[in-house]
């Protein structure tokens, strides 16, 4: 163990009574299974893609005090792999009842999403399809290749010719030189292969024509890279005191802030009554604050990769693919991890260690001035923050995803990327006007990575209402005499219609989350802002599959009124839906924003256009958005840092 490695964890002390938002445990999926079970709605080809808590009112969390009863329901998707018949229930384990349960419709829910025994069969189906060993031997490729050959199960999107009831895996094909190689660096060309998991067969073949396949490893191990450096000495990160943050089970506290640590099989981390303390008040400023969706759409069009763009968490489940985080790498210096509690395919709870990292971490200087009227004495103060994490791995790419809280009321996210890039073939030197050729032969399609936060707001309390703020320039003039006067522009988001929107850097747009109802010492309404950093929105055509399965990609922002079932920004079930579902539904217009329980989505990320750098494997790629406090304090709430 590295000398900066600090293993031994901060202990909870554990919740003095239940609460309505706890992470699920085994116990509560044990029994949504029996009574599922006594319902006589399992049987041996049951499959339960999705076990959620379904999270209580936000009024119920709220009111709810130490010792009150507590209520928990669940949220079960099935999947009958005989026939491949889907259904959603909701179970009371509290009452030990079935409340709810009815049969999806592909065609107009979509399908449930991805199993792990769906995505493992996958290889084993496509290498004993005959029309592909056909295409596999055209292209040269021998008999004991295909078996080292790797046939991904990738999402597949909605097509115009694929029947919606029939359950779809697409799969690309990737050579290895050996058990240990990089399949990423030897891609198959111009051949795709449409799975039917239910019959587990191929059912379509798409060769639009064999390309050479790229013949040079992509290998990172040590082994492979040469000596490792020698100039570097130990960085020690030390607490000796412990950490400053205390748990009390999901409860977690730090300087002033305050919130619940929740872990789900579809979105991972998720925190809930976010709060303040400010004086001797508790001040709300999120109710509940996750990564909600995240989509990697690729910009080729040749038939064979048109299609290929992703929504990870909706059809793989980000939770479901947490890492098992580890001390002095994914994670350094004093740390407290939490497992996470999820159902595995067969309905049965499975425990993910280390999904959560809990830190804090130097971050530079918060404050500092100078007086030079006073023989130049100094004041500053040295910033920390606390960091919530997870890092989840979905095919070729691993996440992180951070969540940050300042000392001076900020609160930020940061999505990492990293991994291994897509990869298709080409000739090699004829590189493609749609991606980045990293090796002879190989290329890095050009693609997005588009998040989607959810922020359930809650700025000390939730009637809140929205602004759009733009700086803009004074019209030269009297009120402007010299043409360097600037002020600031705020438009209001009243209404449901109004609740997409676009960033623009060039007027510094920044989106205000104010509650009218509370004053500052200014009299003006608390506010939080969100600050982003934006890139392009979704670049797919407007109509086309991926652009309208990946709509909420289509804005920087959305605000939506509450709703309990306004739970993920591309609707229940992406997989294979046409498209429309989620935020385009829920802002046609008619509803008003004004000072109401709102939610407000967020979506951003890098337009990944690949460098030479990023292969074997790509150093991390970091963006994010950050709120902050605006008039929500009355003056600097981090003066009392020692």
């Amino acid at each position: 163990m590295s000398s900066c490695c600090h293993p031994r964890p901060t202990p909870p002390t554990g919740p003095a009574h239940p609460h309505p938002l706890d992470p699920l445990s085994a116990e509560e999926i044990t029994e949504a299974r029996r009574i599922l079970e006594k319902a006589g709605m399992v049987h041996d080809t049951t499959r339960f893609p999705l076990v959620l808590l379904d999270e209580p009112e936000r009024h119920t969390a709220a009111a709810h005090r130490p010792g009150d009863p507590v209520v928990r329901r669940l949220r079960v998707t099935l999947l009958d792999t005989a026939t491949g018949t889907a259904a959603e229930a909701v179970v009371d384990v509290t009452a030990q009842v079935l409340l709810a349960h009815r049969e999806l419709d592909p065609a107009t829910d979509g399908q449930p999403q991805l199993t792990f025994e769906e995505q493992g069969a996958v290889d084993a189906i496509v290498k004993t399809d005959p029309g592909w060993r056909t295409a596999m031997a055209a292209r040269g490729i021998t008999d004991e290749a295909m078996e080292l050959a790797i046939c991904a199960p990738l999402a597949a999107g909605c097509t115009p010719d694929a029947r919606p009831d029939r359950r779809l895996v697409r799969s690309l094909t990737w050579l290895r030189c050996d058990a240990s190689d990089n399949p990423w660096a030897h891609p198959v060309g111009g051949l795709v292969a449409d799975v039917d998991v239910t019959e587990r067969r191929v059912v379509r073949l798409v060769d639009t024509g064999a390309v050479p396949v790229p013949a040079e490893c992509g290998r990172y191990a040590p082994e492979f890279t040469g000596p490792a450096r020698t100039d570097l000495r130990p960085l020690e990160i030390t607490q000796p005191e412990g950490p400053s943050f205390r748990l009390d089970g999901p409860l977690l506290t730090w300087q002033n802030w305050s919130f619940r640590v929740d872990f789900n099989a579809r979105e991972g981390l998720v925190l809930h009554r976010i709060a303040h303390r400010d004086g001797d008040r508790e001040r709300s400023v999120l109710h509940r604050a996750s990564l909600a969706e995240m989509a990697v759409a690729y910009g080729e069009p040749d038939p064979s990769r048109n299609w290929v763009a992703f929504l990870d968490a909706g059809e793989y489940g980000l939770g479901t693919n947490a890492n098992a985080l580890r001390l002095g790498c994914d994670c350094l210096g004093e740390i407290r991890y939490l497992d996470a509690v999820v159902a595995d395919d067969l309905g049965m709870p499975q425990t993910l260690p280390n999904a959560v990292c809990i830190h804090e971490e130097d971050h530079g200087l918060l404050w500092k001035h100078t007086d030079i009227f006073a023989d130049e004495a100094v004041e500053s103060r040295r910033s920390r923050r606390l960091v919530v994490s997870f890092i989840a791995t979905v095919g070729n790419y691993d996440y992180g995803f951070y969540w940050y809280f300042h000392q001076d009321g900020t609160i930020a996210f940061e999505a990492k990327s990293t991994g291994i890039v897509q990869t298709s073939a080409v000739e090699p030197g004829a590189g493609s006007p749609f991606g980045t050729e990293v090796a002879p032969g190989l290329l890095a399609p050009y693609h997005q990575h588009l998040f989607c936060v959810r922020l359930d707001a809650a700025v000390d309390g939730p009637a809140n209402t929205v602004e759009e703020v733009d700086v803009v320039p004074l019209p030269d003039g009297p009120g402007n005499p010299n043409g360097n006067a600037f002020t600031t522009r705020t438009t209001v988001l009243a209404d449901s219609a109004q609740g997409g929107r676009l960033a623009d850097p060039a007027v510094g747009r920044r989106w205000r989350i104010t509650n009218p109802a509370v004053r500052n010492r200014m009299g003006q309404p608390v506010a939080y802002t969100l600050v982003p950093q934006p890139g392009p929105p979704v670049l797919a055509r407007p109509g086309s599959p991926v652009a309208r399965r990946m709509a909420y990609g289509t804005k920087h922002v959305w605000v939506t009124r509450h709703r309990p079932d306004r739970r993920h920004p591309a609707g229940e079930h992406p997989n294979q839906h046409p498209g429309g579902a989620g935020l385009p539904e829920w802002t046609a217009g008619g509803e008003s924003l004004r000072e109401t329980e709102l939610t407000v989505w967020h979506t951003f990320g890098p337009t990944h256009l690949p460098r030479l750098e990023e292969w074997p494997v790509m150093p991390v790629d970091a963006t994010g958005f950050a709120l902050k406090p605006t008039g929500f304090f009355d003056r600097n709430p981090a003066l009392d840092l020692p």
